[in-house]
């Protein structure tokens, strides 16, 4: 996260503290990791050179708090106050002191000096209608995957790296066909493979790849290449870890270990508690420290307990009924934290015997009677609703190209995926 700021006048540098709601504590800002998960110190002044600086004024900092806030992987779990940096370390320890004599209900009065995305955003848009669209807007004026303010995406889509896609064959339209560029720009991997052309210095070929956005050690935005492995070497210790059988098994079934686990990093020798799961598209094994396991406090409508959040937290399965979905309809399901995707994640299918859950209960699958804008037959929703792969043509680009290929109800993410390929086809 750059540090913006004028370090010549006191007066006109703010940074920011924040309020973490999992344990009600107050630290001063210091950035954003690449994963979404923010960087802040206690009130301690020998941290106070490492905390953000901010340009105070007005268009500054509405543009900087914008971008800030929707880097966030979840930025509901925080609440964020401004505050010049020559006092930052007094205010934090004083707003601690109140915070902990503060009830439930008059915790509601700091609303009113906390930072309100909402106002920053009534401020930026303001501003952004009185110049020319920006090229995000313009690129997608016809309303199809990006039809919103660039601000809630991770990147911007005139920073990313077209040069290199282009050498592994992806362009913008492609990725805007297939639907991966809005996860692309919000930081997240394609949710979907997509064929590239691959050098290994002696010829071309083309392999079956996730893509992902990333900025590297020098700043820069890069495309990260995520390849498919013919399968996991359980054999092989995972950062020092040695894998159980049920660990395997787990891992197979489910996608997540189910447990605690400390890993070793190879470079400081740091021991690490971290959940482990498995990339069911690429086979990677994927790790996450427990400081940046993040249970949310409700599931779809159903207020988890201590004992639920700390079940998911220890990685384990966890069966949840009565929660709605956003159509207002009851359903039921296994949920699990997964490490790859950062978050607690629905397990709809009848396949983790392993956790212990003989029978999952769940609501049927909705599937939409539209694809990108083609009205789907009967024959091909029944197809999606059993799992399986249908037939699409038809389909038609932004530039008014005739397409067509294969899709799919993923049932994790909840909607249709697209393939050129045929799946099940190697």
């Amino acid at each position: 996260m750059n540090k913006i700021g004028n370090h010549t006048a006191v007066s006109e540098v703010s940074t920011l503290l924040v309020l973490r709601h999992s344990n009600n504590s107050i630290g001063i800002v210091q950035g954003i990791e690449n994963n979404g998960n923010l960087i802040d110190v206690p009130p301690n002044r020998n941290n106070i050179d490492s905390v953000m600086r901010i340009d105070s004024s007005e268009n500054s900092f509405t543009d900087f708090y914008s971008d800030f806030y929707h880097q966030l992987k979840d930025p509901s779990e925080y609440s964020f106050f401004k505050v010049r940096e020559f006092e930052a370390h007094d205010t934090a320890i004083g707003l601690q002191k109140y915070i902990d004599c503060l009830s439930e209900v008059e915790r509601q009065d700091l609303k009113a000096v906390e930072v309100s995305i909402e106002a920053i955003e009534s401020i930026r848009n303001k501003k952004t209608n009185e110049k020319e669209p920006s090229v995000l807007k313009k690129g997608f004026s016809n309303g199809s995957v990006i039809n919103n303010s660039s601000s809630q995406y991770r990147y911007q889509i005139e920073d990313v790296p077209w040069e290199k896609m282009a050498e592994l064959s992806i362009d913008r339209e492609n990725l805007e066909e297939i639907g991966a560029l809005d996860s692309l720009l919000k930081g997240y991997k394609t949710p979907m493979l997509i064929p590239i052309l691959f050098n290994n210095g002696e010829a071309v070929s083309q392999i079956d790849v996730r893509l992902q956005l990333r900025i590297d050690d020098e700043g820069e935005l890069i495309v990260k290449v995520h390849r498919v492995l013919k399968k996991v070497d359980f054999r092989k210790k995972f950062r020092g870890h040695k894998f159980s059988k049920e660990d395997r098994v787990n891992l197979l079934n489910s996608g997540n270990m189910g447990r605690v686990v400390d890993l070793i990093n190879t470079v400081t020798g740091e021991v690490i508690p971290s959940l482990i799961s498995l990339d069911r598209l690429t086979n990677e094994l994927i790790s996450l420290r427990m400081e940046f396991v993040r249970i949310p406090d409700v599931l779809c409508g159903v207020r988890l307990d201590l004992e639920q959040k700390q079940v998911l937290r220890d990685g384990k399965a966890l069966y949840i009924e009565n929660m709605v979905s956003k159509k207002g309809k009851f359903f039921s399901s296994i949920v699990q934290f997964n490490a790859d995707r950062q978050w607690v994640e629905f397990m709809f299918e009848n396949k983790f015997r392993s956790s212990g859950f003989s029978e999952v209960i769940h609501s049927e699958i909705e599937v939409p009677s539209h694809f990108r804008r083609i009205k789907l037959r009967r024959w091909q929703i029944e197809k999606l609703k059993a799992g399986e792969i249908a037939y699409i043509k038809g389909l038609e680009s932004r530039k008014g190209k005739i397409y067509q290929g294969y899709i799919r109800m993923d049932k994790v993410i909840g909607r249709i995926v697209f393939s050129f390929k045929n799946p099940k086809k190697k």
